[in-house]
């Protein structure tokens, strides 16, 4: 790293530093983003991914899907969606809450979002998507952004003008995730596939994939040249790690993260417990957990400990005796 990563400006959002959290189902809720705006470092928070059609009748106060405080700002919010007329109800939503952008997402995998026609499977139908998008830019004057993977298959020529269509009609900027449809966390992620993006277009593009450490993020900017970074299970797993990559190639004055694992765990359920209904805090402990343990050593046992704990306190209760034997 020659230089150092420098704010973006999308039109009236600055995000500096530009580093973004992904969205990810079951965890980038309240609680994780309050966890990492404690340590600093992140310069665009995101929600889950939001179902369009459902968003419209979600209440911001009880679902855990749009449950925010103030400390979460600034905060992007994406859409899941499979069709136009999906897309006026939820972005008339967003403006309700005050999103301070809206998010295409266009880059999930999951065989449940594929079998609706959503997420990644978009990326098959440019024409269709030109049209979706053209709708939605017309519905918002927020910054209005768009997260895709490199394609089902390594296709050049299909890659370039499916991004270059986005930014023709008006998308502000693009995240990246540097895999293919099908391929998974194993993989080595393509980030040279970035870095012809980033040479296709004018607007930002954020490179997603493979992150999880300090020289992830330098080896990742070197490589594909990208704008900023979005980071996802790294985010999960070390809630400081904006923080790290901040202090290390943002220049920025952020103190040095002072980490206390039991004291982060015990935090995270409490603001389970403060935010969220009875039924919406297990599942979310749980799916938080998986990834936190790889901190330890011996973390796949709290893992197994707390997939199997029935109530929140139980698993509380077991993640407290780890952390006791692991000290």
């Amino acid at each position: 790293m020659k230089k150092p990563l420098r704010q973006i400006q999308v039109r009236n959002l600055t995000i500096d530093p530009p580093l973004l959290l992904a969205p990810m189902a079951g965890l980038t809720h309240s609680a994780l983003r309050q966890i990492i705006a404690g340590f600093g470092g992140a310069g665009l928070l995101s929600t889950e991914m939001l179902g369009a059609k459902r968003l419209p009748t979600e209440s911001p106060r009880v679902s855990p899907y749009l449950v925010r405080t103030a400390s979460e700002r600034p905060l992007s919010y994406q859409l899941l969606f499979a069709a136009a007329g999906e897309l006026a109800p939820a972005i008339e939503a967003l403006h309700g809450l005050k999103a301070d952008a809206i998010d295409l997402n266009m880059g999930c995998p999951a065989p449940s979002v594929d079998k609706i026609g959503a997420g990644v499977r978009l990326m098959e139908q440019p024409e269709e998507v030109r049209r979706m998008v053209a709708v939605a830019r017309k519905l918002t004057p927020l910054p209005l952004t768009a997260k895709i993977r490199i394609g089902v298959e390594l296709d050049e020529r299909k890659l370039r003008y499916f991004c270059a269509m986005l930014e023709g009609e008006g998308i502000d900027m693009l995240s990246i995730h540097a895999r293919l449809k099908n391929e998974s966390f194993a993989r080595r992620p393509r980030w040279e596939c970035i870095a012809k993006v980033k040479e296709w277009l004018t607007i930002p593009v954020i490179a997603n994939g493979g992150i999880f450490s300090v020289r992830d993020a330098e080896n990742c900017l070197r490589v594909s040249g990208a704008d900023g970074l979005m980071l996802g299970r790294g985010a999960a797993i070390k809630p400081w790690l904006f923080a790290e990559i901040a202090r290390g190639l943002c220049d920025s004055k952020i103190m040095e993260p002072t980490v206390s694992l039991s004291e982060m765990y015990h935090n995270f359920v409490d603001l389970l417990n403060g935010l969220f209904r009875p039924e919406h805090r297990l599942g979310r402990l749980k799916e938080f957990t998986h990834y936190f343990a790889k901190n330890f050593q011996f973390g796949h046992h709290l893992a197994s400990r707390v997939q199997t704990s029935t109530s929140v306190e139980e698993a509380r209760e077991r993640a407290a005796h780890f952390f006791e034997n692991s000290a």
